[in-house]
């Protein structure tokens, strides 16, 4: 029995694998006849065509002609520093005890130490109490939000760290806070709209997408519209209007519409997305 024809909406989940001809033969003769007789499936997946090539030609950033020669000039200075005072025995475990209890690592400590707590009360709790016990529960219930606060703090620390692939951390410990507050909220968007590294805005993108319910996070995302000047987040973020059908980022879109420095890929997409939300 052969494959029944696919919707407008299959079509979509499938566009990835179609592009990338991971489809079985099969279907991907079903995308193609779907395609064909479909316009706006076929300016979509023109559109993602468009946008993947760009993304493509973008330049690999190389590294300053100047970075060779600062990394062995401290090089140098540090083998110096090394040969003109040897480092004693005690001196070195002073220097490692420093280094570990630095502010970052004195929260993963106390993070990890919060949660054996909780894990040690809950299996006491679970494994002794014949009936509802209180004190204990309560006892839980306070760890578990130290916990929580932990998370948070670890996420605030890791967001002002200047490794790219630490602040791509800290944004991934939104799914483990249940609560989300301002400080959690500002401090993503501060970085969506401010950090240098594209990868790290997309990642706080998606995980502020997820938090859309809230009111700020939804006027905090269209007022970035225009603070954005990468065409991969500018075309996020109209996916993203899309999706929360936010109907105020019409006039911010057509602000970037009508920016001389927009990509014009981007244009286009963006000119479907205002027409989508229309």
């Amino acid at each position: 029995m052969g494959k029944l024809p696919i919707n407008c909406e299959q079509t979509q989940e499938q566009l990835t694998e179609w592009l990338s001809n991971q489809l079985p033969d099969a279907e991907g003769a079903i995308m193609d006849a779907h395609l064909a007789q479909c316009p706006a499936c076929q300016a979509e997946a023109d559109s993602v065509r468009q946008l993947w090539q760009m993304m493509g030609q973008l330049p690999t950033p190389e590294p300053s002609p100047m970075a060779r020669i600062r990394f062995q000039t401290m090089l140098d200075t540090y083998k110096e520093t090394i040969a003109d005072k040897p480092e004693s025995a005690l001196d070195n475990l002073l220097t490692k005890f420093r280094e570990f209890f630095t502010p970052k690592l004195a929260v993963r400590l106390a993070y990890s130490v919060a949660l054996v707590g909780v894990g040690i009360l809950a299996g006491y709790w679970f494994n002794h109490a014949t009936g509802p016990n209180v004190a204990y529960k309560q006892q839980i219930d306070t760890l578990s939000t130290q916990v929580q606060e932990m998370r948070q703090m670890m996420m605030l620390s890791l967001l002002e760290n200047p490794a790219a692939s630490e602040r791509l951390r800290a944004v991934s410990y939104t799914e483990e806070i249940n609560q989300v507050d301002s400080k959690v909220i500002d401090a993503l968007l501060t970085t969506l709209n401010n950090d240098a590294n594209v990868n790290v805005r997309l990642v706080t993108l998606e995980a502020l997408a997820k938090l859309a319910d809230n009111p700020t996070v939804r006027e905090g995302l269209v007022q970035s519209i225009t603070r954005q000047d990468s065409p991969l987040v500018q075309s996020a973020l109209a996916d993203v209007m899309v999706k929360l059908q936010e109907k105020r980022s019409i006039k911010p879109l057509r602000q970037l519409l009508h920016d001389d420095n927009t990509n014009h890929m981007v244009k286009g997409k963006i000119e479907q997305t205002i027409r989508d939300l229309s």
